[in-house]
């Protein structure tokens, strides 16, 4: 850190020592040249001082901006708003200073005009380099290989730009035109790169339009300001630094202003749709809320009023209700910006009026019922959206959302609310086996809770096409260890495929492995790639896993229609695969970190996506690592070999058949039924 500032401190006094050299010395030179005087400072001593001024600056912006870590995407655009307003003020204050001197001789005489140019054009540069050095570390974001070689291709072509400047190489016309071209392709391709504007609130996004726009303000009045200063000089001499010819400035600025023009562009486009990302996020941590209710609530009131506010603010309801049953013949009513009064006489009108699927716990219907309700008097209600909660198939409450327009629910509201209701009705259900638990036998029964949970939360049915086949096996150990599996399609050409390991034993396992499910029931549907998947559910679980605890996840999404998978690994087994054309079987060890382990938002760069080119005949093994490392009576894991070799002699089968192949080498190694981890494996046998 003190090395770091005392750099800072070093650049910054030699940015200034080489500016005054720089003016001096070019006032000196067109001094002597307007009298026609042998100079006492040699031409090329401004040229190779405006040099050396470009590169401290550079150094002092890449101690100051490029490795600052704290700062975030509005704090790079403010850097560089910052400094663009001292500069534009010093420049104002300069100009001010013309002005109160009046028709006095000094501001008509060419010297000072050129000390007054060099001051503009030493604030230009700074501000150019400090929006290079802040547009680098937006550029990077989420880097790869690929944009990482491009960008400094593109540092050396400018750096190669300067060094001409300076010494004034002679080279042809085409190789110089060829290096102008490549910086200009390699500068509007990098401007492309735009993925820090998706992490961006409506509210980020409104000040950094803000920042951008008077950024570009600062950009317009410089390099009018430079201009007309540098065409004020030259009509009396050429024998002085001209920004204009200066090839590397103007490079140097032709980047800056793609990228800033870019970036106002893309943040402002993107505004609208600021508003559905927030929402769908909100509710991604409204579902994980009521998720974990029944970790952190101490009764089930408490799950009741999470799910109360969860559900007004996922569909923007005005006022919401919930009856539960006490006992047979009694019920408790939990109320949310409604009287219990108003509630009563709501009940009663639907009642009074035969209207049946409403309320009526019998039914799981929902009906947005506005005539019906228009109807009632001295009610400000006018649509109504109800949904039974349910616990091991018995309804033992309704939840009813309610808002003043009529018509106010959708589809889209339907189902959010739906999935609400399901997870409170799965966390009460727990909260409840969770109580009976510690009543009777506290360590045993809480073991047969998580496989309980665990059970109900495996898929009955997984997802299938024309393309492929999926089998999937788990056979729980006397100590639950929270494996997860599950399919979604996604459309018409998509399935979302995961399979996941929760570190830790018993219910504290079984829970986050509900969790999980809940995040993938909630980002798979949005269809993002596999590893923006990984990137938002370790956002989201991090708040809820504690410290020490991580989940181990692969993401598949299996395209029928490129005949791709594509797929992310978050510190999970390797993919065991068999290729049909190769007659051979491999695993593919990809990086990629667990989730919950990285608690920050560098996690992207922990995980990558990775795709594969299926072919019929292709079997693709997923597994947890209980079956590579159960044990025989001498010790010895199954291992990745042994796994390997029973799929290689049955790869020709089904997926079931491979499945039962797989399993029966696996029970006949460990010679027994009795397992210490959690056997879990699914086998895609592509058609």
């Amino acid at each position: 850190m003190f090395k770091t500032k005392a750099l800072t401190r070093l650049t910054s006094m030699g940015a200034l020592i080489f500016w005054v050299v720089l003016a001096f010395s070019d006032i000196t030179v067109l001094f002597a040249d307007i009298k026609a005087l042998p100079s006492d400072v040699p031409q090329w001593l401004p040229q190779v001082m405006l040099d050396l001024f470009i590169i401290s600056l550079f150094y002092y912006y890449k101690f100051k901006i490029e490795r600052d870590e704290s700062l975030n995407f509005t704090d790079l655009l403010w850097k560089v708003f910052a400094t663009g307003l001292i500069a534009t003020v010093i420049s104002l204050a300069v100009r001010l200073l013309l002005f109160l001197l009046g028709s006095t001789p000094l501001p008509t005489n060419i010297l000072f005009i050129d000390l007054v140019y060099q001051i503009n054009l030493g604030l230009f540069i700074n501000f150019l380099l400090a929006a290079y050095t802040s547009w680098k570390r937006l550029i990077l974001y989420q880097k790869s290989k690929w944009l990482i070689r491009a960008w400094l291709a593109f540092e050396l072509l400018l750096f190669c730009i300067l060094v001409y400047d300076s010494i004034h190489i002679v080279v042809s016309s085409t190789l110089s035109n060829t290096a102008i071209l490549l910086v200009s392709a390699l500068g509007l391709i990098l401007s492309f790169n735009m993925r820090w504007v998706a992490y961006l609130n409506f509210k980020q996004k409104w000040t950094s339009l803000l920042l951008l726009l008077l950024s570009i303000f600062y950009l317009v009045y410089f390099l009018y300001s430079v201009t007309i200063l540098s065409d004020t000089v030259s009509q009396q001499s050429t024998a002085f630094i001209d920004f204009q010819s200066h090839v590397f400035s103007i490079a140097l600025l032709a980047f800056v202003i793609t990228y800033i023009t870019f970036s106002f562009l893309v943040v402002l486009f993107n505004l609208p749709t600021s508003s559905v990302f927030e929402q769908k996020l909100e509710e991604v941590v409204s579902f994980q809320r009521i998720s974990q209710s029944i970790q952190t609530e101490q009764n089930e009131e408490s799950v009741y009023n999470i799910l109360l506010e969860s559900s007004v603010s996922a569909v923007f309801a005005d006022a919401a209700w919930l009856e539960m049953k006490a006992t047979d013949s009694e019920q408790k009513l939990y109320t949310h910006k409604i009287s219990a009064q108003e509630s009563k006489d709501i009940r009663a009108h639907l009642e009074k009026n035969k209207i049946k699927g409403a309320l009526d716990q019998s039914s799981d219907k929902t009906k947005n019922l506005s005539k019906h309700l228009g109807s009632l008097k001295n009610s400000r209600f006018r649509s109504l959206l109800a949904f039974p909660i349910k616990v091991k198939e018995e309804t033992i409450g309704t939840l009813a959302l309610l808002k003043e327009l009529p018509e106010g629910f959708n589809k889209e509201m339907t189902r959010i609310v739906s999935a609400f209701a399901n997870q409170a009705g799965i966390s009460i259900e727990n909260f409840r086996l969770m109580e009976e638990a510690f009543q009777n036998a506290r360590y045993k029964e809480e073991l047969k809770i998580a496989k309980t949970v665990q059970q109900s939360l495996l898929p009955t049915k997984l997802e299938t096409n024309l393309d492929f086949e999926i089998s999937a096996f788990s056979a729980s150990a006397d100590e639950v260890g929270g494996d997860y599996y599950d399919t979604l399609r996604i459309n018409e050409h998509e399935v979302a495929l995961i399979i996941a390991d929760v570190s830790g034993k018993g219910t504290t396992a079984a829970f986050h492995m509900s969790q999980m499910k809940g995040i993938f029931h909630s980002l798979a549907q949005q269809g993002p790639s596999p590893k923006d998947f990984m990137v938002k559910a370790n956002k989201a679980l991090v708040y809820c896993l504690e410290r020490g605890s991580f989940i181990s996840a692969t993401y598949f999404v299996i395209n029928t229609q490129t005949k791709k998978v594509h797929y992310s690994r978050a510190g999970h087994c390797p993919v065991l695969y068999h290729q049909a054309a190769k007659n051979q079987s491999v695993f593919l060890k990809d990086k990629g970190t667990a989730l919950g382990m990285v608690r920050s938002l560098d996690y992207s760069n922990f995980v990558e996506n990775q795709e594969i080119d299926y072919q019929p005949g292709d079997v693709m093994v997923l597994y947890t690592d209980g079956i590579t490392e159960a044990k025989n009576g001498k010790g010895e894991e199954f291992g990745g070999e042994r796994l390997a070799a029973a799929l290689q002699n049955s790869a020709q089968k089904s997926s079931k058949e491979i499945e039962e192949n797989v399993i029966k080498h696996l029970y006949e190694f460990s010679g027994t039924e009795d397992i210490n981890d959690d056997y879990t494996s699914m086998t895609v046998k592509f058609q």
